[in-house]
């Protein structure tokens, strides 16, 4: 259908009047214009910048809104061939042009591409957790239904942030922070593309002692210059599954697709009723429905082995135990609570270092793949390689991966799984998703489960994505030109 859509357009294009001759008048240029940008659409940028070409004659010095729509298009058509020079000099154009007429919200978009085409539009997460500080810095971009990541740099700080010392100063915590924002500042990124947050675990550990929380806080902002990045103090385990839901989610298929991650100390996720997807990001709360469960993979070890003194195979039968328990009362409330809505919702993104664990491990030559479905059959052969094969299970065979760079990110991948999880750590995480999976299949059609890669900064995703949404209506209502 494609490709006869393309001959029509070019058959088009041939019989347009003044063949290879440029637009006569502003009617004919408006013609070609248009056309152009249907050519775009189906990857036909080099004849689109023909007739751009064509066009700019009868605009040029004639109609300003006129030529920086042309030169928009110019810039983008260039930007599809991937000629980076000649993309962002009309794109530069197009902006400037914007700017004279004070057409705010087209110069604001203009511009934002013309920071991605310089990779300048990268941002970054700083993470304050219980036992470390996590920093991310990386872009995002839509792929096959899911967001794939460009990671500049991600890495976690083990420190004890929430533990004072004798003089009752949050030390470790502040040189987590300070090394952060030295790794960030390499990249020029700008503040209103900073976030930096307490994870729901500490807000919520410090709920009971506001005292050391208020300190924490001070102490910390010591570390950040002027102030000028504000500490969010505010998540809580559903804001944090919304965050998580938006930046591993794309709007375009929120109607058909919920979230989960599991993580160390929680699972968390939910889904966003269709009309939110139709809403501005900034005011879909209400049409959101969180999933969150305070049970991670080491929240369930502390459960199953709370005295750590139980042999392997006395572990292995207290944690299906445990495991069922939790599926058949906490997890299984918690669906019930989520309604009709979740089972509505086909395909299931996953995140977190237990899905993580299982895609590497199976499956070494996906390692630069940004979604993997997962099977139940996956989930099966992954618990039982855990629970009677863990030598073999974490050391795959990456023999048959040729590509070397794929090699080499599943063998960095496995390393840092071997050095992040223990056996009783991945016997719990694998009983532990292969429950959800059967509960979230339970009564209703069998679900899409889509492993999520880097859905484990999803969060710092939710808030670039819901900053530059601000950022846009605020531009059009101060009728300013954004540029940084």
């Amino acid at each position: 259908m494609k490709n006869v859509l393309m001959l029509l357009l070019t058959l088009c294009a041939a019989q347009m009047p003044g063949q290879a001759q440029n637009a006569k008048n502003l009617t004919q240029a408006i013609q070609y214009i248009k056309l152009a940008n249907t050519l775009r659409e189906v990857d036909k940028s080099q004849e689109s910048i023909s007739l751009l070409q064509r066009a700019m004659p009868a605009v040029k010095s004639k109609n300003l809104y006129w030529e920086a729509i042309t030169n928009e298009l110019m810039g983008l058509s260039f930007k599809d061939i991937k000629d980076t020079t000649s993309a962002l000099r009309y794109l530069e154009l197009a902006r400037s042009q914007y700017a004279k007429l004070k057409y705010v919200a087209s110069g604001w978009a203009v511009n934002e591409v013309i920071r991605d085409i310089s990779s300048k539009n990268v941002y970054a997460g700083i993470q304050v957790g219980a036992a470390g500080v996590k920093v991310a810095i990386f872009k995002t971009r839509y792929e096959s239904d899911f967001y794939e990541k460009d990671i500049r740099s991600s890495f976690t700080i083990p420190t004890e942030v929430l533990v004072a010392d004798a003089s009752k100063s949050f030390k470790g915590g502040q040189d987590a922070l300070r090394i952060g924002l030295d790794s960030i500042r390499r990249y020029n990124i700008p503040n209103e593309r900073i976030f930096i947050v307490f994870n729901s675990d500490v807000n919520e550990g410090l709920t009971r002692s506001p005292e050391s929380k208020l300190a924490l806080y001070r102490q910390l902002m010591r570390v950040i210059p002027n102030g000028a990045v504000q500490i969010d103090t505010t998540l809580t385990p559903t804001r944090e599954a919304q965050l998580f839901t938006v930046g591993a989610i794309p709007r375009k298929v929120w109607p058909t697709t919920s979230a989960l991650n599991i993580g160390s100390a929680n699972t968390m996720g939910g889904y966003f009723d269709k009309e939110a997807s139709r809403k501005d990001i900034n005011q879909v709360d209400k049409g959101f429905h969180a999933l969150a469960l305070p049970v991670g993979v080491n929240t369930l070890v502390n459960q199953i082995d709370s005295k750590r003194s139980l042999g392997m195979d006395a572990y292995k039968r207290e944690a299906q135990r445990v495991v069922d328990n939790l599926a058949n009362t906490d997890l299984k409330a918690r669906l019930k609570e989520a309604g009709a809505g979740l089972q509505n919702h086909q395909t299931v993104g996953v995140g977190g270092d237990v899905a993580l664990a299982l895609v590497t491990y199976l499956y070494p030559d996906r390692a630069n793949v940004a979604a993997v479905a997962i099977t139940t059959e996956d989930v099966e052969r992954f618990k039982r390689l855990a629970l009677t094969d863990y030598k073999a299970l974490i050391q795959p065979d990456l023999a048959d991966v040729t590509n070397p760079d794929v090699r080499s990110k599943a063998e960095k991948d496995v390393i840092a799984l071997q050095n992040q999880f223990n056996e009783k750590q991945l016997i719990a995480g694998a009983l532990w998703l292969e429950a959800i999976m059967k509960a979230y299949n339970t009564g209703s059609e069998p679900k899409r489960f889509v492993f999520v890669r880097n859905s484990d900064i999803g969060w710092v995703t939710g808030k670039f994505l819901e900053t530059i949404s601000g950022e846009y209506e605020s531009t059009i209502a101060k009728g300013n030109l954004y540029t940084r």
